[in-house]
This record gives structure tokens, C-alpha cells and sequence, in this order.
């Protein structure tokens, strides 16, 4: 008989998300993009060590970078190689859309932050989006209202019981 392995297969295709990007900004549009990654990121991206939480992303003559995500370098990494955690890494862009989120942001005044990576058919994936900061009013009217939800959702579920 073959050994039955312990460990539960997470079935969702989720590296990490940036929580606090929804919190502290109002996203407008979202764009999924490319990453250009070398070999040892996309093992920690396997491994899910992984941040984007504090990064966000820059527009460098007309192409568009992730700039401050933090890859931890897998142990069995080679060792000719001299991995960099932080680098900036470049995205996968057509030039239509970085035109149109270059566009957005000298008009508005608005950032580009990223928002969630993760694997589409075995390649990873970066969800980046337009953004405007919030005001300090503007957090706790969310905060209200996720609370209302929440208790609107504990009355319900006790009236039905």
C-alpha cells in the first residue's frame, strides 16, 4: 500500500496578497501583468516566501517596475549566484496598457500598487492597481460598515437557528 502524505493540498492559486492596499487606498482599475523573475524567485514563489506588502510599482521610461517586494532566498540556492531579496523586478506590460495606466496617473494624481500575485496556467501573475489614497474618514466609514455587515450577518444567522 502506498503512504497516505499528512500534509492538505491548498487548491487556491494565491502567493500573497496586500491587504493593506485596499485599506489604505481606493483602487479604481485593476491590471493583471507579468513578472520577470530569475530561477531562485520562482522557487520561493513555490515555496511562498513571498511579500508585496510594503512594495509598489514605478514607471521607468515607459516600462513599469515592482519595486520593493521581498523575495527570501531559498537555502538550496546556488552558489555562483548572489540573490538580491529586494531587486526590482520588471512587468509584462503592453505598451497600450502601460500608455493608458501612465495616462491615469499624471491626471489624477493617483499611485499603482499591487495587490495580489499569483499562478495562471503555471506562470505568476501580478494584479497591480490604479489607486487613490484615503483620508483618515475614509478608513473608518469602511471599518463602520464592514462591522455592520459583520453583525448584520450574526443577526441573521440567529434568527434562522
Amino acid at each position: 500500500m502506498s503512504k497516505k502524505s499528512n500534509k492538505i493540498k491548498d487548491n487556491s492559486n494565491t502567493i500573497a496578497l496586500n491587504k493593506k492596499a485596499r485599506h489604505d487606498y481606493f483602487i479604481e482599475q485593476s491590471i493583471e501583468a507579468g513578472l520577470s523573475l530569475l530561477g531562485w524567485e520562482v522557487k520561493s514563489l513555490r515555496d511562498n516566501k513571498v511579500q508585496i506588502k510594503e512594495s509598489y510599482v514605478i514607471l521607468k521610461n515607459n516600462e513599469m517596475f515592482l519595486f520593493g517586494a521581498h523575495f527570501s532566498p531559498p537555502k538550496t540556492a546556488s552558489t555562483h549566484i548572489n540573490p538580491d531579496p529586494t531587486r526590482t523586478r520588471k512587468l509584462l506590460l503592453k505598451r497600450l496598457e502601460i500608455r493608458r495606466i501612465s495616462d491615469k496617473i499624471n491626471q489624477k494624481g493617483a499611485t499603482v500598487v499591487p495587490l495580489k500575485l499569483y499562478w495562471l496556467r503555471g506562470k505568476a501573475k501580478l494584479e497591480i492597481g490604479v489607486a487613490k489614497g484615503k483620508k483618515e474618514f475614509d478608513k473608518r466609514q469602511d471599518i463602520k460598515a464592514k462591522d455592520w455587515k459583520r453583525d448584520k450577518q450574526r443577526a441573521l444567522k440567529l434568527d434562522n437557528q
